[in-house]
């Protein structure tokens, strides 16, 4: 059985039920799926940080991985091209195109940093969304945003901050919403002794990040971490 002639036999299954999936294909058409830039080189990024760590389970050396900006936006072409509709790319902040000579610890990225991104973005009339990047550096080897080290905390929340604004750049260029999502590798796989203090620095450092002022309607800021699920209750009720 082709797969045209597979659909035609779902398509009948479903319109039993009530279902015209000939509507429901042209109305997923209009729904733009953001398309991470992390699975064209295989979470490296173009920052230098060298190898992976600090939370993340993956070692960069994918065979084929796209190896610098140039590879990468080729790679993406090509998969947009390939999939039907009209999408978004999603970048994270180790993605930030540094001029020859140029270099931004995490903390002091700023918009200019991904101007190319911005540029490739406008030429195939795109969005953008983004991810600050806590993990592969050598202050993300414990802990970041819950860190018992204030100076370690300090430069996370910097980079959030700086993440923000950089959000919003995208949205006024773009002229779309740029959605932010804060992906925490933070905490344990067993059941810590104390598991209300790293609770305690997380809520204190994402109510800092947040007191920023901001666009909320420009950037939307979502939380995802991996440990503590409680917080996601919280910060919801604080951005509604």
């Amino acid at each position: 059985m082709t797969i045209k002639e597979r659909y035609e036999a779902a398509r009948e299954s479903y319109k039993a039920v009530g279902v015209d999936t000939d509507q429901v294909l042209l109305a997923l058409k209009q729904i733009p799926i953001s398309m991470h830039c992390w699975q064209g080189d295989d979470v490296t990024g173009f920052d230098g940080a060298g190898a992976l760590s600090g939370g993340i389970q993956t070692t960069g050396n994918y065979p084929g991985r796209a190896r610098n900006p140039k590879e990468l936006m080729a790679d993406m072409d090509k998969a947009l091209s390939l999939i039907p509709g009209k999408h978004r790319i999603n970048l994270h902040a180790s993605y930030a195109v540094f001029e020859e000579g140029e270099w931004a610890d995490r903390d002091e990225l700023e918009p200019k940093h991904f101007a190319k991104w911005v540029e490739f973005a406008k030429e195939r009339g795109i969005g953008i969304d983004f991810n600050p990047t806590l993990f592969s550096h050598s202050k993300a080897e414990h802990a970041t945003l819950s860190s018992e080290d204030p100076e370690i905390r300090a430069f996370w929340i910097r980079h959030v901050q700086a993440c923000i604004r950089i959000s919003q750049y995208f949205a006024e260029e773009l002229g779309t919403p740029c959605t932010m999502n804060i992906w925490i590798p933070d905490g344990f796989k067993d059941i810590p002794a104390d598991r209300t203090s790293p609770r305690a620095r997380l809520k204190d450092s994402l109510d800092q990040i947040l007191s920023v002022d901001y666009d909320k309607s420009k950037v939307l800021v979502a939380v995802e971490s991996k440990v503590f699920w409680y917080w996601y209750g919280k910060l919801y009720r604080r951005l509604s």
